[in-house]
C-alpha cells in the first residue's frame, strides 16, 4: 500500500525565509513544490500560538475545547502547576483517530504533544521531538526495536538544550542538526516502506531548535549577532533549512503518486518584549504577592544530584548509556517548580504562556481555592484597570510601549475547558528583538520598563534562545486537482486537519476547524 497523503511539517519554519530560500535556490524541493502546487500562510491559534498550537492542529479544536496551553499548567483545582502526564493533558480526539474508525490507516511520526495512540498503523513518539513529555516509544512493538537497532532509541537527550559558549561547540550543534534531519527522513523512509498506510505525518523539529538559537546568527540587526562567528558557521539557520528540504525530498521521492502537504503550523522570528519583568512588574502594582521562600523537598534534591550527576557524565558516555536511561526514567519532563508567587493572598497571578504572550491568572472566588476576586463586574473592573497599567510600560530608552495589548482569553476562545487558559494575554510589543546576557559575547542591555505608577524597572534577558515564536506558518499541498497556484486568504492550522481527512475520504464533523476545497478536490 502507497500513502495516498504525505503530511510533512517543518515545525516552527519562518515562512518568509522558506520562500526567499526556496526562489533563491537554497531550498530546491520546496522550490519544485511551490512552483507545481498551491502554496499560502498559515495562522495558528490567536494568544496561545506557543503551547497551543500543535494541540489545536491535531484536534481540530479550539485551546478553549482541548484545553492545554503549556508545558506547565495549573493541577485543576490548585495552584500548582502539573506536567501533561499528570492530568493537564490534551483533550479532544486526535484527527488520526477519526481516520482509523473510518477504515484509514496512518502513521503518525514524532508529532509535539502527541500521547501514545493504539489505533494508528505505525507511531513513533519523541524518538526526534522539540519537547518530550512521554519518552521514546514506537508501536507495533517490533518496530522500537527495529528504530533503536537502525537508528539508535532518540535522535538526542535533550532535544533544544545546548550548551553553545564556544565556536566549538556551535559548529558541532549545527552539524548535528542536519544529522538529524537526514537521519529523520531516513527514519521516515524505513517506517513507511514497513507499514502499510494511506496516510502519514512527520515532523521535523530541527528548524525549530536552530530558531530558537542561532536567530542572532542570521539577523544582522539583531543586538546580540556576532558576524565572525556567523561567517565561520556558514549561515546555520539556511543551512539547517537546507538540510530539512532534502530529508523532505528524499521522503517524497519514494512516494511520486502521493498527494504532499508540507507545512509550518506556526512560525519563528526575533526573541522581543519582556516576559521576565511580567513577575516584578505584578508584585509592584500590589495585585501578586511574591512567595516565602521554602526549602526544596527530598524528591526535588534527589532530582537535582541525579540530574547533576548525569551531566557531569563524559558525553560520549551519556550517549552510550541514553537508551537505559530511557528505559530506567519514564519522565522526561521534571516536575515544575513552583510559579514563584504567593498565588492564594494574590488577585491574580502569572502562568506559564510562552515568551511572546504572558499569561495572567484571576484568582477567582468559586474556582480556585482561595480566589479573591468575584466572577463579574468585579474581576472585569479589575482585567481592565491592570490592562491599562501595563500597557502604560514604556522603554525607557526608546520610549516606545512595552505592550501591545492586554486582552481577555474568553473574548478570543469559547469552550467547556476555557478556564484551563490564562484569563488575560499579554501581547509583548515586536518593535525590537532582545539581546541575551546567556551568550559568549554577552551582548544584551537592561530593558528599563517606566510607568507613571511604577517608576522604574530594570532587568536583562539572561536567556540562552534569541529566537521566539511568531503565529504565522505557512503550507504548500501538490496533488491530482490542487490547483497550483497562491492562496489570498490566510489558512487556521484549525483547518489542517479537516483537509486531510476529507482528501482521504473522511471527513470530520463537530470540530473547530473547516476543510479547504482547494485541497480536497482531487479532479
Amino acid at each position: 500500500m502507497s500513502p495516498r497523503l504525505l503530511a510533512l511539517a517543518i515545525d516552527a519554519a519562518n515562512a518568509d525565509l522558506v520562500e526567499r530560500w526556496a526562489a533563491d535556490g537554497t531550498l530546491p524541493v520546496l522550490r519544485g513544490l511551490l512552483a507545481e502546487g498551491l502554496s499560502g500562510r498559515t495562522r495558528s491559534v490567536e494568544g496561545l500560538f506557543v503551547g497551543s498550537t500543535w494541540p489545536s492542529l491535531t484536534t481540530a479544536l479550539s485551546p478553549a475545547r482541548h484545553g492545554y496551553h503549556s508545558l506547565s499548567q495549573l493541577r485543576p483545582g490548585s495552584y500548582e502547576p502539573g506536567r501533561p502526564q499528570d492530568g493537564a493533558r490534551v483533550h479532544g480526539e486526535p484527527f488520526w483517530d477519526h481516520l482509523a474508525r473510518c477504515g484509514v490507516r496512518s502513521a503518525v511520526l514524532d508529532v509535539p504533544l502527541a500521547r501514545p495512540s493504539g489505533r494508528l498503523a505505525a507511531q513513533v513518539v519523541e524518538w526526534g521531538s522539540h519537547s518530550t513529555l512521554y519518552g521514546f516509544g514506537a508501536k507495533p512493538e517490533r518496530l522500537a526495536a527495529e528504530l533503536a537497532a537502525h537508528f539508535g532509541a532518540r535522535a538526542h537527550e535533550a532535544p533544544c538544550a545546548a550548551e553553545l559558549r564556544t565556536p566549538e561547540a556551535w559548529a558541532g550543534y549545527v552539524a548535528r542538526l542536519e544529522r538529524e534531519a537526514a537521519r529523520k527522513g531516513e527514519l521516515t523512509r524505513f517506517v513507511l516502506a514497513r507499514e502499510p498506510v494511506d496516510f502519514a505525518l512527520q515532523v521535523f523539529s530541527e528548524a525549530h531548535c536552530a530558531g530558537h538559537h542561532a536567530w542572532h546568527l542570521h539577523d544582522p540587526a539583531h543586538p546580540s549577532h556576532d558576524a565572525a562567528l556567523a561567517a565561520a558557521l556558514g549561515a546555520p539557520l539556511r543551512r539547517v533549512y537546507a538540510a530539512v528540504d532534502a530529508a523532505i525530498g528524499a521522503v517524497i521521492a519514494d512516494w511520486p503518486a502521493a498527494t504532499v502537504v508540507v507545512f509550518a503550523a506556526h512560525g519563528m522570528s526575533h526573541l522581543h518584549g519582556a516576559q521576565f519583568l511580567l513577575r516584578d512588574v505584578l508584585v509592584r502594582l500590589g495585585v501578586t504577592a511574591p512567595a516565602t521562600p521554602r526549602p526544596p523537598t527530598s524528591r526535588e534534591r534527589a532530582a537535582g544530584l541525579a540530574g547533576g550527576a548525569w551531566l557531569g557524565l563524559p558525553a560520549p558516555l551519556r550517549r552510550a548509556l541514553q537508551p537505559l536511561k530511557a528505559r530506567v526514567w519514564r519522565g522526561p519532563t521534571p516536575a515544575p517548580r513552583g510559579l514563584g508567587v504567593d498565588a492564594a493572598a494574590s488577585l491574580c497571578f502569572p502562568v506559564s504562556n510562552g515568551l511572546a504572550v504572558g499569561g495572567i491568572r484571576l484568582n477567582l472566588a468559586g474556582r480556585e481555592p482561595a480566589g479573591r476576586l468575584a466572577p463579574g463586574a468585579e474581576a472585569d473592573a479589575f482585567s481592565a484597570e491592570l490592562a491599562a497599567e501595563l500597557c502604560a510600560l514604556r522603554d525607557e530608552r526608546t520610549g516606545r510601549a512595552l505592550v501591545r495589548a492586554v486582552r481577555r482569553t474568553r473574548d478570543l476562545w469559547q469552550g467547556e475547558r476555557l478556564d484551563a487558559l490564562p484569563d488575560l494575554l499579554v501581547e509583548w510589543s515586536d518593535d525590537a528583538p532582545l539581546g541575551s546576557s546567556a551568550l559568549a559575547n554577552g551582548r544584551a542591555a537592561a530593558v528599563r520598563a517606566v510607568s507613571p505608577r511604577l517608576g522604574v524597572l530594570e532587568s536583562v534577558n539572561a536567556y540562552d534562545r534569541t529566537g521566539e515564536h511568531r503565529s504565522e506558518g505557512f503550507f504548500v499541498a501538490r496533488g491530482p486537482g490542487i490547483a497550483p497556484g497562491r492562496l489570498a486568504r490566510v489558512v487556521s492550522t484549525l483547518d489542517l486537519a479537516p483537509s486531510f481527512c476529507a482528501r482521504l475520504g473522511a471527513p470530520m464533523t463537530g470540530v473547530d476547524g473547516r476543510a479547504l476545497d482547494e485541497l480536497v478536490a482531487t479532479g
